[in-house]
């Protein structure tokens, strides 16, 4: 148990989430930061500190941070659509400004240590090639304004340790596991399948990372990392079969009848977004060309700075999908069939 209070930004989302009950096992005294128009189902029960404030006001941030020992800053605004300029200003100043409210409170009120999430889409990628932290982010590639913000928010980071700010980042790939409450997409995907919903689905694959070690990942950089440094967390890569294969498993579900070319699911989401969508740049949908080049890319990622600096161990994705399930059928958000 560490001394002090510790802060959670984001502790409604699926890391946030996690994290938040990790600490609170350990005794912990935990503060959340929350807006008060949001769902905080998240939190409910859980003996936590709670700060109203939006990470876009530096007061209110400033407020929220004053009195605390250290920060896990895991808020973002996590997108996957292009959006119109309205949006894309939204993600940055969630992503990017609140990010500098954070690290500017806590240089201001003397906070000990500031861990922040990152996110593998910030970080270089090469066809073949697991990403690691020491590989740059190519700007020219066709990244999503949710990719750059995170890079920027990096690049924060990196200024607030040089004026001499304890600031670790933590970067994550995509989780899986319990208390996703929004639910994430993956979630989503897990509830269709198991109400056996999911009729379809296309081939790709990417690295994962499940919900108990991405929250213990921030804690062992909390206490182990370096300043000025990243470390991936991750669990392991698995492609789309191998992820309904774990579904199958999990829920003795059957797998969906269709398997659908990536070329043409990549090409209806081109349309959808040039036509539908053009009247509703914003909507969320489940399937856009951003996630469809990014399952297509099949993308890796090297945890061993974790392992060799953290102590980091992954566990295991099955274990993560199972106990996933499990969560959504707790709160009735999957029936299992009689």
């Amino acid at each position: 148990m560490s001394a002090g209070i510790t802060l959670i930004t984001g502790a409604t989302g699926h890391l946030g989430a996690n994290l938040v009950r990790r600490l609170l096992a350990e005794g912990e005294q935990v503060r959340v930061m929350i807006r008060a128009e949001r769902d905080n189902g998240a939190l409910d029960g859980l003996d936590v500190e709670r700060v109203l404030a939006d990470l876009r006001n530096s007061e209110e941030v400033s407020t929220a941070v004053y009195g605390c020992a250290r920060i896990y800053h895991c808020a973002a605004l996590v997108s996957t659509i292009e959006g119109n300029a309205a949006h894309k200003r939204e993600i940055f100043d969630t992503n990017v400004r609140g990010t500098i409210h954070i690290l500017q409170a806590a240089k201001l009120h003397g906070i000990d240590k500031v861990v922040v999430s990152g996110s593998l889409s910030a970080t270089g990628y090469e066809r073949d090639i697991s990403s690691h932290e020491e590989m740059p982010f190519y700007p020219f590639d066709h990244h999503l304004p949710y990719g750059f913000t995170k890079h920027l928010t990096e690049h924060e980071c990196l200024k607030a340790h040089a004026n001499g700010l304890n600031v670790v980042v933590a970067t994550s790939c995509a989780i899986i596991g319990p208390y996703d409450y929004v639910p994430s997409r993956m979630g989503r995907v897990l509830i269709d399948y198991a109400h056996g919903s999911l009729s379809a689905y296309i081939p790709g694959g990417f690295e994962f990372v499940s919900s108990h070690d991405i929250a213990e990942g921030h804690v062992l950089a909390m206490r182990h990392g370096r300043s000025g440094q990243k470390y991936i967390i991750s669990t392991a890569y698995a492609s789309v079969d191998d992820l309904m294969a774990m579904f199958r498993e999990v829920t003795g579900r059957p797998l969906p009848r269709l398997r659908l070319s990536p070329m043409l699911m990549a090409t209806l989401a081109e349309v959808a977004d040039k036509t539908w969508f053009r009247a509703f740049p914003n909507l969320p949908r489940r399937f856009t060309p951003g996630a469809v080049r990014l399952l297509q890319m099949h993308r890796r990622a090297d945890h061993l700075k974790a392992k060799q600096e953290l102590g980091y161990q992954p566990t295991q994705l099955i274990q993560a999908v199972r106990e996933a399930y499990e969560d959504f059928v707790r709160r009735g958000l999957i029936v299992k069939p009689k």
